[in-house]
């Protein structure tokens, strides 16, 4: 095993307010790429633009969220997590009253790749309960600050909406850079300072990110598994959008957005995933989630005439998945206790990428095959990763 590996050092121990304190901020960091989609075709009039303009822009935001988890997540290993935090927090606030100030769409697409970059702070704050929780709890925690993730992916869309018609788009952002500006203050007063001196430069350490895959197994399996569900998730979610808004159901825009709220279920689900995580192991989690997102996956196929049946599928589904992502990021992050951002990194990239391919596909699938297909696509990939996990050793997670 080594060095790495078995590095041990002192660290302060996250106290329940401060952990608390990390998912509210991880839920507005993560919420901050998020509130514009549903008032596209408002920023397109404000700005004379067209909507597939508008929509280009905020195709930035991923793109940056990307570059954010490879070159920004890394440094919660490096520098004071307190000074990382506080200072993505800043630039985030600087970089939506930005965007609330843009006249032209390329403008706002620069500030949303901005945004983006910043978002990625939830990946940073879960490398941070990684390391800084004590290691009997270390899932419990974890699945804090993945329930304020889970929160803000869901909540940015819905309450972006809400505002942007309360208020104005623009007001909107200014109000979340306010927001951003106040967590940055309270990130420097309450989050660690201690941090590691790597032996490897900067660089070096974002060069040796594709050698991690080859060097340890435990990060290709949660890569691989992860990346098959995350695929699945967004192919169910980009794809029930396209679905609801043809014949026979035609539903608006706003009508469709409401669906999100079933996944707010997920969010409980994760804190449960990562207490029992801690006392039973993460692979009897992942089984026991992904066999419950398996059959709300095959429900939903032949049950979206009937909305009540639909929205409890849903739940379930982003229930099951959750609860697996938890515990499968609980195994990276227990490779390099010291120092697990790189792992991190490393697996959300790859996870990452599931997601993007999940929702170009869903999207496409549903528009020229149908509903049906759709979901049977994203069960057969949730039942690869179940069959991977079964034919792992235990050993192994």
């Amino acid at each position: 095993m080594t060095s790495e590996l078995v590095a041990v050092e002192r660290v302060t121990r996250l106290r329940t307010p401060v952990v608390w304190f990390m998912a509210v901020a991880a839920a507005l960091g993560t919420a901050s790429i998020y509130p514009l989609q549903p008032a596209i075709a408002a920023v397109a009039g404000s700005l004379g633009a067209s909507v597939a303009e508008i929509g280009t822009a905020l195709a930035c935001g991923p793109v940056g969220y990307m570059l954010g988890l490879a070159f920004l997540v890394p440094l919660v290993d490096r520098l004071p997590p307190r000074t990382v935090i506080s200072a993505q927090f800043w630039s985030l606030a600087v970089a939506l009253a930005a965007a609330a100030a843009v006249g032209s769409p390329w403008l706002l697409g620069l500030t949303i790749g901005v945004i983006g970059a910043g978002s990625a702070v939830g990946a940073q704050l879960s490398s941070i309960a990684g390391r800084f929780a004590d290691p009997a709890r270390r899932a419990t925690v974890l699945g804090v600050v993945t329930a304020g993730i889970s929160a803000g992916i869901l909540l940015g869309r819905i309450l972006g909406g809400w505002l942007a018609d309360a208020l104005g788009w623009r007001p909107m952002l200014l109000l979340l850079a306010a927001a951003s500006a106040a967590t940055a203050v309270a990130a420097r007063a309450l989050l660690p300072a201690e941090y590691t001196t790597p032996s490897t430069g900067y660089l070096s350490q974002l060069r040796s990110l594709p050698n991690l895959y080859a060097r340890f197994p435990v990060l290709r399996l949660a890569a691989t598994r992860g990346t098959l569900w995350f695929f699945a998730f967004c192919t169910i979610w980009s794809g029930l959008a396209v679905a609801l808004s043809q014949p026979p159901f035609s539903y608006s825009p706003e009508r469709i957005g409401l669906y999100a709220s079933a996944g707010l279920l997920g969010i409980p689900a994760t804190r449960i995933a990562g207490a029992w995580t801690d006392r039973v192991g993460p692979r009897r989690v992942i089984l026991t989630g992904l066999t419950l997102a398996a059959t709300a996956t095959l429900l939903l196929g032949v049950t979206l005439s009937t909305p009540t049946v639909t929205l409890l599928c849903l739940a379930l589904f982003d229930a099951g998945l959750f609860a697996a992502q938890v515990s499968n990021q609980s195994t990276v992050l227990a490779l390099a206790p010291s120092t697990p951002a790189r792992f991190n990194s490393a697996y959300m990239l790859i996870y990452f990428l599931g997601g993007s391919a999940g929702t170009a596909f869903g999207a496409t699938a549903t528009t020229y095959f149908g509903w049906p297909p759709t979901t049977l696509a994203s069960t057969l990939a949730v039942a690869i990763a179940t069959a991977i996990t079964l034919s792992t050793r235990r050993a192994k997670q």
